[in-house]
């Protein structure tokens, strides 16, 4: 899926709430999740699970269940496909990981601040070990992804 079209599917996390929880905090900006969804799936939405990461952020069993079993509209946390149904929604599995880094947002790179660089590392590498090196291919998509939308912001506002 083009950047575009998961930026506009993404727009709804903010105004729609598809999500049959109460609304959540939100510290993921969308141009974060966007660059997550590029460096971990290519925000390719037809791959649904490989080797237990599912959807186009690649959610586990274990980060859905410490976000709180999130799921969508109709669903019930305690099926057998509420897992895999939330994590293959872009919406829900968006508020999993708002949720998730709600819990354990953390400064991971020692830069006096949390933000996306951390929430990267915390969704890649897991909260207690957010400060190791994540591979390259991973950590340069993201880094372009995220540098291409800071100077296109820059750009926009000159």
């Amino acid at each position: 899926m083009h950047n575009t079209h998961i930026l506009f599917l993404l727009l709804g996390l903010t105004v729609c709430g598809i999500s049959v929880q109460a609304e959540i905090s939100k510290p993921i900006t969308e141009q974060c999740l966007i660059c997550m969804c590029e460096a971990l799936s290519a925000c390719n939405a037809t791959a649904v699970c490989v080797n237990g990461a599912c959807g186009i952020f690649r959610i586990t069993w274990d980060q859905w269940v410490d976000s709180g079993r999130l799921t969508i509209a109709g669903d019930s946390p305690l099926t057998d496909s509420s897992f895999t149904n939330c994590a293959t929604d872009p919406y829900c599995a968006a508020d999993t990981l708002q949720s998730y880094m709600v819990k354990y947002g953390q400064d991971c790179n020692n830069d006096e601040k949390e933000d996306c660089y951390d929430y990267a590392a915390i969704h890649y590498m897991g909260p207690f070990n957010c400060k190791a090196e994540r591979p390259f291919t991973y950590e340069n998509t993201f880094q372009r992804c995220l540098g291409k939308a800071i100077r296109d912001e820059k750009q926009q506002k000159s």
